[in-house]
């Protein structure tokens, strides 16, 4: 198995792969912090991005979905103002993400990546752990394994 150990060698790696690699492994990074939302417009784009088989018309259908979830978390937690609310809608934006039909983004898995972590964040704070979680390091091994399987 790979060996990832910094965010380097972890974008690297995420680079090297093709766009439907990038979105099974972001599949991947997006159910890691599923819990934080119970959107099922969310649920739907991660159950999406984890088919090798995707059609350019269906990921359209489901990342508008995704997209409108995140845009309306976005409304939701800037009226909360709580942590929770902003960690789920970092959730809706990192499965949005991983259907985007077109990614301009040459990284697509790393900007969820990124998302995720952010989530992850928001939730640890708003259960009063501060900002440490090791949301990189699980990261880190869900693309080794990824790596060492083939997907």
């Amino acid at each position: 198995m790979s060996t990832i150990q910094n965010d380097s060698d972890f974008r690297a790696a995420l680079a090297a792969l093709t766009v439907p690699q990038q979105r099974l492994v972001a599949a991947r990074f997006v159910e890691n912090v599923g819990t934080l939302t119970n959107d099922s417009r969310v649920k739907a784009a991660i159950h999406a991005a984890r088919r090798a088989d995707i059609s350019a018309p269906e990921l359209e259908v489901v990342y508008s979905a995704a997209k409108t979830a995140a845009i309306e978390s976005y409304t939701h937690c800037g009226q909360q103002g709580d942590w929770m609310s902003q960690a789920g809608h970092f959730v809706a934006e990192a499965a949005a993400t991983s259907v985007t039909p077109e990614p301009k983004a040459v990284n697509l898995a790393w900007d969820v990546a990124m998302r995720a972590r952010m989530a992850r964040t928001c939730a640890t704070i708003a259960e009063g752990q501060g900002t440490e979680n090791r949301e990189a390091e699980q990261q880190y091994r869900i693309l080794a394994d990824f790596l060492s399987n083939k997907g």
